[in-house]
């Protein structure tokens, strides 16, 4: 219903009068008589559905503006009638007007041009029932009323039974008038979110609404209706803003209860719609005894540029009342920053941002946070890279980073601010300028690399402050490899290569004794020092192929396995001209050697010289099994095992212990590549004394086996669903940014500021095109399994350390019912691991979820029912009950 409605009436009325010719002076003579007053003109039978308005040419000395600006159309199946007494233009069954971006359809069309007025209306079919309700639209503004009635000349209109779209609300009128053309009237009208606005679950019923279409919407004394049950929930008036755009507005907060920190409001604050590309949600929670928290939340993008959001929380927690022997007081914060940048902005240039860092107790101690995943995990890490390409011959690489990594256990914190690395791209001063590279000569290649740390380590207590910056610890690392590769005999492959490096630290240390303190000190030499290295390595390797064929008749037809030996030198030299001696002791006679570049971040040149052997064997196995299509030819390939790998090393230099442990390791992926199976061990060749030391035996000659397994570990993921063998794809983004996993499998984290998101990671889409079937015969279903099996043996202790298996598992019992629970048990420990169990029913427009744990460090259990849409999120009932925390 807006104001171009009126052009309609218009187009129509000249449709009929378009035909005739316009004189300015005398006109022609009449030809044909007027029918007897008595006598009606005959419906005419359209013939052409599609009727277009003709240029009318008119005297320039008259020429005014055209009333129409584009041509327009019209169309009906059964008539069009033009009724010169009554002055009445009729179009009946399927009308059809249309005119610019302005539609209009209807059973029936009647313009009643001695009155300015326009009648839209139904028809009844050939039971009686009406048909054909009118439907007008004008761009992406759609009206569904059962009649129209509108006047032309005052632009007013009344519209019976009138059903529309406003942003998320869809609005029913029994009676709306038009009043300009921006504004509404409506009686007796019902509102909701619901799909149905018919047989909507529930409503808001009011009898007086002021309706400014794309901007607000005003109503008097409103009463909520659910089931088309009358509630006692009511307001005595109400306002709504209905753009399309982002508005600023205040966020209502949740009442909550706590036992030792009092009653609360939590999640209340403020919304700024700052502009189209970026905004901020203030939110912040109170507790009667004192505790607080404030946090901020800003989202930005910029289409074709980048994209990110930041979380800023911070908390002042209060146990007990002051004067108690368990009070206590703490302040923790936590700092999520993503940023992405689009690749199509600038192809040579990249910048990243993914931050999570804070109080190490943060999730731990957090009164509004229900983050299980990460409050079990133990690390926090961010990254921050910025890098350009700059296309040069050869090409140079430049990349920035800042980094950040912080075990919550420890409260331990490494960051490197920055870090700097430059590479120059391979070049290969031999190779021909047409042609292949074949040879030895030919394939010798050397580059530049560069690499500069501004590496600290410190801990919560002290970050960002000024000893952090102090203890930091700054240097270069510059290396220049030179290599090339060639076959031998045809089927080997082989490498050689020599490694330049040169290492400049700002300071360095100088040990000694200090008699002071009767122990040795390092103390720090502040000045520019270097140390340069070099080492040389060579390899040989080739890949062998083998089949066992068992017959095209059996199962399994064919197996293949794939081998790949590599057998590498390595030599460093003794750099011992770096070493220096100090006193360990008073005496004078204890005599050590020492480097003053130890304890640097590039590490300090070796003392001792490096000749070692290197072994090094993987395997593949594939199988060929016969298909079970017979319409099938050929095999189907089944991988057994990704890789088997065997590796293990010979120090030529050693004067005992010269082989090192031989380590196992393989993967494999079994059913339909669902099951990820891990596992690997350590084979120690040399036996132990009964203190536990490795000593220069062969373990078979010490009465044990060939090889002593000093550990083992296995480790075996399993997803799988009802979904056709697809996999669930239940995402918990914020647990993984949190620190935590993407996926359930240490429960769901619960975002208590936004309730309405599923705790099950189901989209939109594919609620929306659920079936309402009660019950289904296959009920969908998806389970995560997770099992870890730890084995040492070092000490001759054959004692598994670990041994657990977690679980997920979500079903529908029907499409609207989704249950799931996550839990574990520790075989080691003989105890059930954290448990979750997870309830939602989906009310179409509402949602309801209850989540429980009920036993562990913090249990907890939340209640929430809500309507799922923003404009009207605040209609909900939040109730959770977790145990008071205990700060850490």
């Amino acid at each position: 219903m807006q104001r171009n409605l009126f052009y309609i009436v218009f187009l129509t009325i000249f449709l009929t009068l378009g035909n005739a010719k316009i004189y300015s002076q005398d006109g022609p003579k009449q030809t044909t008589s007027f029918p007897p007053k008595n006598q009606q003109t005959t419906p005419e039978k359209t013939t052409e559905p599609v009727l277009e308005v003709t240029e009318v040419k008119v005297p320039d000395s008259i020429k005014k503006k055209p009333l129409l600006e584009d041509k327009i159309k019209r169309k009906a199946v059964d008539y069009e009638k033009f009724d010169q007494k009554k002055k009445l233009i009729t179009l009946y069954n399927q009308a059809e007007v249309y005119y610019q971006d302005i539609e209009l359809k209807s059973g029936i069309i009647v313009i009643d041009y001695d009155k300015n007025e326009v009648y839209a209306g139904r028809i009844k079919d050939s039971a009686g029932v009406y048909t054909q309700r009118p439907l007008f639209k004008q761009g992406s503004n759609v009206v569904e009323p059962d009649s129209i009635r509108f006047n032309f000349k005052t632009k007013k209109a009344l519209v019976w039974n009138s059903r529309t779209d406003q942003g998320e609300f869809k609005v029913k009128a029994e009676i709306t008038k038009k009043e300009n053309d921006s504004v509404y009237f409506m009686k007796k009208a019902r509102f909701t979110t619901a799909q149905d606005i018919e047989d909507p679950e529930y409503y808001f019923q009011t009898n007086k609404v002021k309706l400014v279409p794309g901007k607000k919407v005003v109503v008097g004394f409103t009463n909520m209706v659910i089931a088309d049950v009358p509630t006692p929930l009511a307001l005595p008036f109400a306002f709504f803003p209905m753009s399309e755009k982002s508005r600023s507005g205040i966020i209502v907060p949740n009442y909550n209860d706590s036992n030792t920190r009092g009653f609360s409001l939590q999640n209340g604050g403020y919304y700024f719609a700052l502009s189209d590309n970026y905004d901020l949600a203030v939110l912040g929670d109170y507790y009667t005894n004192g505790s607080y928290a404030m946090r901020f939340e800003s989202s930005y993008a910029k289409k074709y540029k980048f994209f990110g959001n930041v979380n800023i929380r911070f908390e002042n927690l209060i146990n007990s009342e002051r004067g108690y022997p368990d009070y206590s007081r703490t302040n923790i914060y936590n700092i999520q920053w993503s940023h992405s940048k689009d690749s199509k902005s600038n192809p040579n240039s990249r910048f990243s941002a993914s931050v999570n860092l804070g109080s190490s107790k943060y999730f731990i101690n957090s009164i509004n946070q229900v983050n299980v995943g990460s409050r079990l995990n133990n690390t926090l890490s961010s990254s921050i890279s910025y890098s350009k390409t700059f296309n040069s011959v050869p090409q140079v690489n430049m990349s920035i980073t800042a980094t950040h990594s912080q075990n919550t256990n420890t409260e331990q914190i490494n960051m490197t601010l920055p870090t700097l690395q430059v590479s120059v791209d391979r070049m290969y001063p031999f190779a021909p300028k047409d042609g292949t590279k074949k040879g030895f000569f030919k394939n010798i290649n050397l580059q530049y690399n560069l690499r500069g740390e501004n590496r600290i380590q410190t801990t919560d207590s002290l970050f960002f402050k000024p000893q952090m910056f102090r203890d930091a610890k700054t240097g270069f690392q510059h290396s220049i490899p030179l290599s090339t590769n060639f076959k031998v005999f045809k089927y080997l492959s082989a490498t050689t290569s020599m490694n330049y490096n040169e290492v400049w630290y700002l300071k360095t240390i100088r040990r000694q004794y200090d008699p002071t303190q009767n122990r040795v000190v390092d103390n720090e030499v502040q000045g520019f020092d270097a140390f340069r290295t070099y080492s040389f390595s060579a390899g040989l390797g080739t890949t062998v192929y083998g089949t066992f064929n068992f017959g095209e008749k059996k199962k399994i037809q064919a197996i293949r396995h794939v081998m790949r030996p590599n057998v590498t030198y390595s030599y460093t030299p003794s750099f011992s001209k770096y070493y220096d001696t100090y006193d360990s002791d008073g005496s004078g006679t204890m005599i050590k050697e020492y480097t003053r570049f130890d304890n640097g971040i590039f590490g300090s040149p070796g003392k001792n010289m490096s000749n070692n052997l290197g072994f090094n064997l993987s395997n593949t196995f594939e199988a060929k099994v016969t298909e079970k299509d017979t319409t099938k030819t050929e095999p189907k390939k089944i991988m057994l095992l990704n890789n088997l790998n065997f590796s293990t090393n010979y120090d030529i230099t050693a004067d005992s212990l010269k082989w090192s442990p031989l380590r196992v390791s393989g993967g494999t992926l079994l059913f339909k590549q669902k099951m990820n199976v891990n596992f690997g061990m350590t084979l120690d060749p040399y036996a132990i004394s009964n203190t536990g030391r490795r000593i220069d035996t062969w373990n078979i000659d010490n009465g044990g086996s060939l090889f002593r397994m000093t550990s083992a570990n296995m480790t075996l993921n399993y997803a799988f669903s009802s979904d056709d063998g697809n996999d669930a794809e239940n995402k918990n983004s914020q647990g993984e940014r949190n620190g935590g996993r993407e996926d359930d499998l240490f429960g769901s984290n619960t975002d208590l500021s936004d309730r309405r998101q599923s705790q099950f990671g189901d989209d939109d889409d594919k609620k929306d095109n659920a079936s309402n079937e009660l019950f289904k015969y296959k009920l969908p279903w998806n389970v995560t399994l997770a099992y870890s099996l730890t084995y040492s043996n070092n000490n001759r202790q054959k004692k598994i350390t670990g041994n657990s298996l977690m679980v997920s598992m979500n079903t529908d019992l029907t499409p609207k019912w989704k249950i799931g629970a996550s839990t574990g048990y520790d075989f080691v420990q003989k105890g059930v691991t954290f448990t979750q169990l997870r309830f939602e029913r989906d009310l179409l427009s509402w949602r309801m979820d209850f989540n429980w744990v009920p036993f562990g460090d913090n249990p907890y259990w939340g209640f929430f029912i809500g309507i799922k849409s923003g404009v009207l999120s605040d209609i909900k009932w939040d109730k959770r009950n977790q145990a008071d925390k205990t700060l850490r």
